[in-house]
């Protein structure tokens, strides 16, 4: 019997806090998809919630097995604390990258490790990495407004 009260009274609290979420409608849904393998999807929600992605195959002339894939996109949402999160993400041959200020980053490289790299390119006779950022989907982007707030 307590099994019994306990079970009903999480199924209670659970079907409680559900009436209490606002409801959430769909503000915009774009979806095309273009015989030339390229993509486009947008989906925008009254929460916040947005994503958007685009893709396309950089060598359509090529043989199948050596046809790549590109999709950059961006989505973002409120994090449970409240904060207005976004991912920009690029995908293609150089696998899964993604961007977004509340992502952890690697600290930059020491002045004197990167002196010891120059010098060992230089003498060893090869170019020397061009490490360049991705350009972001979306810039500055702005929180809209919750809904119920």
């Amino acid at each position: 019997m307590l099994r019994f009260v306990v079970l009903v009274s999480v199924i209670a609290a659970a079907s409680a806090q559900l009436r209490t979420q606002p409801d959430v409608q769909v503000l915009q849904d774009v979806r095309e998809i273009n015989e030339d393998g390229s993509f486009r999807y947008i989906s925008e929600l009254s929460d916040g919630t947005k994503a958007e992605s685009a893709g396309y195959i950089k060598n359509p002339t090529a043989p199948q097995e050596e046809r790549i894939q590109s999709v950059s996109g961006a989505y973002s949402h409120y994090s449970p604390e409240g904060e207005y999160l976004t991912v920009t993400y690029l995908a293609d041959e150089n696998g899964f990258q993604a961007q977004g200020a509340h992502l952890p980053t690697p600290p930059p490289i020491p002045e004197e490790i990167q002196r010891a790299l120059d010098i060992i390119y230089r003498n060893a006779g090869l170019p020397q990495p061009n490490i360049q950022p991705r350009p972001q989907v979306l810039r500055n982007p702005v929180p809209p407004r919750r809904a119920g707030k």
